[in-house]
């Protein structure tokens, strides 16, 4: 392998939006958003050919920049998607990443008062600027979407809720089946609240920032649980609500089934509609997922099966984890690129 960046085959192309939708959000985040658009090899040679687009998007923590970062051995995903476009059999597409990360990790691509609009931002904003500027096929049967962990949550939820602009999805071990991928880490932020919080989710975030860069066990367990109550379960004066006790870890029903009305899982029969309008879906985890998405991913595949989409579905689980799945992302792009291609 190369040690060191090589040139693109094609375009990747360094913008911002300046979004009126988060515009002053709660949480005092940029309205100013970088997002980066990657054209493919040809497209300045042939100014009248459309294409289809896919929308990238990160996981949980994630910032548009790390697209970039390198591993040992290994290309970055802004090169593992330019080898994609160029190989001599692909499917042209324009790759769309875009970024929605929020002071507390994410925002699951979901409107929230704790949080901002960041489903508007994504739907409302940044389609119709990539449209305006790009040679799309500017239609929901050209337009896919594709992310992993909370990124594959937001690829699965948000061509339910606005079928009208994505008509495909890939997620990669995308959060769903929340009792079984969300709940085990009640346990461990009520415990780390106890021991080194004194009970206080104000004294964590001000430990957690005041030390960039040096992670503790606990952290992932309390950043998780928190910002997935400012994404699922804020109510509208911005109050974040926990789904549990925080001295006991005990459920509280009312608040956990807000939570569990976001999940892809159970939203499926809701939107049965969109989802039967879709015209590629591709779902995969490794068997190995840290957090169990692997099961998730095959409840979602059995969601969608009731519902009668089975022939245009890729379910696969493989050998892996959670991590280091970069892989997989353009196996599935290329998935997309070729049902959604004219």
């Amino acid at each position: 392998m190369e040690p060191w960046s090589r040139e693109f085959a094609g375009r990747v192309d360094e913008l911002v939006i300046d979004s009126q939708a988060l515009t002053s959000n709660p949480l005092g985040d940029p309205h100013q958003r970088p997002i980066y658009v990657h054209t493919p090899p040809g497209y300045d040679t042939d100014p009248n050919r459309r294409y289809p687009s896919i929308y990238v998007i990160q996981g949980l923590t994630g910032q548009l920049d790390m697209w970039g970062n390198r591993k040992a051995f290994a290309p970055t995903v802004l090169e593992l998607m330019d080898q994609t476009l160029a190989a001599p059999d692909a499917t042209p597409a324009i790759l769309v990443y875009v970024d929605c990360w929020t002071s507390l990790g994410g925002s699951q691509f979901l409107d929230s008062p704790g949080t901002g609009r960041y489903h508007t931002y994504l739907c409302d904003e940044v389609v119709p600027f990539v449209d305006e500027r790009y040679r799309t096929l500017p239609d929901a049967g050209h337009r896919g979407i594709a992310g992993k962990s909370s990124g594959g949550y937001g690829a699965m939820v948000t061509p339910m809720l606005r079928p009208d602009l994505f008509g495909a999805l890939a997620t990669h071990a995308g959060d769903a089946l929340f009792e079984v991928s969300y709940q085990p880490d009640i346990r461990e932020a009520v415990r780390a609240l106890r021991d080194e919080y004194e009970g206080s989710y104000d004294a964590f975030w001000a430990d957690l920032r005041s030390r960039p860069g040096r992670p503790r066990k606990t952290d992932g367990a309390l950043l998780n649980m928190y910002c997935m109550a400012a994404c699922y379960s804020t109510d509208a004066d911005g109050a974040v609500r926990l789904p549990f006790d925080t001295s006991t870890g005990r459920m509280l029903p009312e608040i956990w089934d807000r939570w569990l009305a976001w999940d892809p899982v159970r939203m499926a029969p809701e939107r049965a509609a969109a989802l039967q309008g879709l015209k590629a879906i591709w779902v995969d985890a490794g068997r190995s997922d840290d957090f169990y998405l692997d099961l998730g991913a095959e409840a979602f595949r059995l969601a969608l099966a009731d519902l009668g989409i089975e022939d245009n579905v890729h379910f696969e689980l493989f050998d892996g984890t959670h991590a280091n799945i970069e892989w997989r992302y353009p196996l599935a792009v290329s998935f997309l690129a070729q049902r959604l291609a004219p």
